[in-house]
């Protein structure tokens, strides 16, 4: 079993990392009023975030972002919680680093202890939520340079490395956006709806932390915004490149054409003008130049160069 057990007054703090089988038959055996059905939610971590209401406590999961290095993206990391009169339990995988920081901030300080346990689970219940919910800012701001960055690059450096790192950002976006957007509702429910294990003055706290939750979705919103704006321009600049590109090498194309038609005509095997001449290589040669030069005096003055 991997659980720790924190009591102050007469709140009892249990925190549980990596759940097995042990944690939920504890759990089992000492709040004998879970639901088996929430209990077997312990042992997954695909639950879409919910919320479970009973008569006396509450089972609500969450899911909150962690940056993966491998991936170069933002997974989900789930946390699931109950919360009643006397009590709170929390059962995560450990990477929730808010999370560990509040739990080891109590264990060994009084002080923490004291403000936020010493007012009932349900003041705990609100700063777990509140401490996940900032947590979302630090990542909103490495994005926002990610992006600043990329809007420097895009006019100096190598196009399809930008477009590169936009698309890593914008798939970042979106599996953020994936992972916030739930939460809104579940918080609204927390702020509107009043229960008896839940003290009635923290309705304005979780509001606060609803406003907070709503400030990071439109930050997520105005990123993915800026980003496919940057997406498009960088597409349109890789376009105007490849347009140059094809430019030149349809210009040396079209020069080439007459100069392959004389050395075709030259190289058959027949009776030609000059053909016993011995200047005829180097006639035909000064020939040919003469052609492209008077191409590219005419593309030059009808502006195509």
């Amino acid at each position: 079993m991997a659980f720790e057990v924190i009591q102050y007054n007469r709140v009892t703090w249990t925190n549980i990392i990596r759940t097995m089988p042990e944690d939920v038959e504890y759990l089992r055996r000492e709040y004998p009023h879970f639901h088996p059905l929430d209990l077997e939610d312990l042992m997954s971590t695909i639950e879409r975030p919910k919320l479970d209401e009973y008569d006396d406590y509450l089972f609500v999961v969450l899911q909150f972002p962690i940056w993966d290095p491998v991936r170069k993206l933002s997974r989900p990391s789930e946390v699931d919680i109950f919360v009643g009169s006397g009590y709170l339990v929390t059962a995560h995988d450990g990477k929730l680093k808010p999370l560990e920081t509040l739990f080891r901030q109590c264990q060994s300080d009084e002080s923490i202890r004291q403000q936020f346990m010493g007012r009932g689970a349900s003041k705990v219940f609100y700063a777990v939520i509140d401490y996940l919910v900032d947590y979302l800012f630090p990542m909103m701001y490495k994005i926002d340079a990610k992006i600043r960055r990329l809007e420097e690059e895009i006019f100096m450096v190598n196009e399809r490395r930008v477009i590169q790192d936009l698309a890593l950002v914008r798939r970042d976006i979106i599996a953020l956006r994936r992972i916030v957007q739930p939460q809104i509702a579940i918080l609204q429910n927390l702020e509107r709806i009043d229960r008896a294990y839940i003290r009635e003055e923290l309705d304005v706290y979780f509001g606060d932390i609803l406003d907070h939750l709503n400030k990071a979705t439109d930050l997520i919103a105005y990123h993915g915004e800026v980003v496919f704006g940057l997406t498009d321009t960088a597409n349109t600049l890789a376009n105007l490149y490849t347009n140059d590109i094809m430019w030149i090498l349809t210009l040396i194309s079209v020069i080439m054409m007459p100069l392959t038609l004389v050395s075709g005509i030259y190289g058959m095997n027949v009776m030609l003008p000059l053909a016993e001449s011995p200047i005829a290589f180097v006639g035909i040669l000064m020939f040919m130049v003469v052609i492209a030069l008077s191409m590219l005096f005419v593309f030059r003055r009808r502006g195509w160069l």
